[in-house]
């Protein structure tokens, strides 16, 4: 079986995941495959809305924002042509960029961050911009490849831009 190395997969899937093309309109009336995803029954109609911007063809992003809504978010989903100027709007710093950029309740979720710990930030309500997992680590949530995982940290993003370790996800993976 081939297995390529681990930072070869990684350039791999971002290459797949668009990640910053041409203008946006967020004004803009959204494509169907946009509108708000259908509550499963066992959603409380309270459940948080988090809003997922992202390139229409980005499979991670799909697949992430499915695992929000198993998580219980309600998810609305906006295809966008220029991810960087949606980040540029919401003050997430280019260091800390992935492939998508979520809002939740005035918090920006940049990236593939785990349900967890949106929960917890919006639970504990920090003085903060969000939450951001930087790039694309193999086996964080959207980003699956079997078993392996590597190693990453969910940052906790100041107003200011500033970043400092929210929480660490162990990973398997040898580098």
């Amino acid at each position: 079986m081939f297995r390529l190395p681990l930072a070869l997969a990684a350039v791999f899937a971002l290459a797949a995941c668009e990640v910053g093309e041409t203008a946006v309109d967020m004004t803009a009336e959204q494509p169907a495959e946009a509108a708000p995803a259908v509550l499963p029954a066992s959603l409380p109609a309270d459940a948080p809305v988090l809003t997922v911007y992202k390139s229409p063809t980005c499979g991670c992003c799909k697949t992430w924002a499915t695992y929000m809504e198993g998580e219980g978010f309600r998810v609305e989903s906006r295809d966008v042509a220029d991810l960087t100027a949606v980040k540029d709007s919401l003050g997430v710093p280019s260091d800390l960029a992935s492939c998508h950029t979520g809002v939740v309740d005035g918090y920006v979720v940049e990236g593939h961050v785990p349900a967890e710990h949106v929960r917890r930030l919006l639970a504990e309500r920090p003085e903060a911009r969000g939450l951001a997992v930087p790039g694309m680590p193999i086996g964080s949530p959207g980003m699956e490849q079997g078993d392996l995982r590597q190693p990453y940290d969910v940052l906790v993003v100041g107003e200011g831009g500033e970043a400092a370790v929210y929480a660490h996800v162990e990973g398997n993976a040898r580098p």
